[in-house]
């Protein structure tokens, strides 16, 4: 997608973010191009997950009103000083990539956020799907001297983070599953992908990636879990905007935390968060399954599984968690 299309794009969403008609030869005399581009923008801008409709004699109108993001608005939003860049993109393969492409030259708690993605990814390369302002995408860099034994249980305290923020948005129930989910009534709400990159015995940096759901369209194909969002969770609908800032201020207080202290603040936020706590569950590892009582967190992030021989730990790597 060329710069300039994108542009259009984007001039053409905000005009029609209010969720009103509007009609071709309006849109085009104020955009200075045609109806026929106008039509040709507005399908491109449908495969991206918008559900635009398109009536003869009124025009084009959005199916729901949209939150474009903006950066005064999110800046606005921050509950502390955050002097780092905060980019907002259009549509972009994936957050974490654009982030990792440019680590080097940037500082603790660049973010980046982005409308839609056409490669967000999960854990274990799945495909994150992205549809175009449905959702909060959103990566943040944080390099950390201490190198990778510095990062165990990273996710665990980036997932109390998220709930932090989305609580300070009055969105409450939250829950964490081991190791990166955040839940909400029983269903996935938001995930968390960390990438890490560095060499052995120095340093390293790494990207967090954050997608919470906001209002996914009811049809989503590639989401092959029972899934929520906010839309679902809170009434009036959190401003993806408020949420963006106050999710950057509680990373980047979260994420100071855990370089000068570890994961020994989280852990007891975490325990209590843990939605299958005391519950029988399974353990995936590759063709591996092993069944036992979900016993929490050990003071390394690994989850505590309790079976015949006893109560062992299990670090991450393949491992995922399922309810029995």
């Amino acid at each position: 997608m060329s710069k300039s299309s994108e542009l259009v794009r984007g001039r053409l969403l905000s005009i029609l973010a209010d969720n009103e008609f509007h009609s071709g030869e309006t849109l085009g005399s104020t955009m200075g191009i045609s109806r026929t581009a106008i039509s040709n923008h507005v399908k491109v801008l449908s495969t991206l997950g918008l559900d635009i409709y398109s009536v003869t004699g009124k025009g084009y109108c959005l199916a729901q009103p949209l939150t474009l993001l903006n950066l005064d608005e999110i800046r606005a939003s921050l509950t502390i000083s955050h002097i780092s860049d905060i980019e907002i993109l259009n549509v972009i393969g994936s957050t974490n990539q654009y982030l990792k492409d440019k680590s080097i030259s940037i500082q603790n708690g660049h973010t980046c956020l982005a409308e839609a993605q056409t490669a967000g990814r999960g854990r274990h390369g799945r495909k994150w799907e992205s549809p175009y302002a449905a959702s909060l995408y959103l990566s943040m860099h944080w390099s950390f001297d201490g190198g990778y034994s510095a990062l165990n249980g990273l996710s665990l305290a980036v997932g109390v983070a998220i709930v932090e923020a989305l609580n300070q948005c009055e969105v409450q129930d939250i829950q964490l599953k081991w190791p990166n989910d955040i839940y909400a009534n029983g269903k996935k709400l938001a995930g968390v992908l960390i990438e890490v990159e560095g060499q052995i015995g120095g340093g390293c940096q790494a990207i967090i990636g954050i997608g919470i759901n906001v209002s996914l369209p009811n049809i989503v194909n590639e989401i092959g879990q029972p899934w929520t969002d906010l839309g679902q969770l809170s009434h009036p609908l959190v401003n993806r905007n408020i949420l963006a800032g106050t999710l950057i201020s509680e990373l980047s207080k979260g994420l100071t935390l855990f370089e000068n202290d570890g994961l020994g603040p989280f852990i007891n936020k975490w325990r209590a968060l843990d939605v299958y706590s005391n519950q029988a569950i399974k353990l995936i590892m590759g063709k591996q399954i092993i069944f036992g009582i979900n016993k929490g967190i050990d003071a390394n992030g690994a989850i505590l599984l309790e079976t015949e021989q006893g109560i062992k730990a299990y670090h991450g790597g393949e491992v995922s968690v399922r309810s029995v």
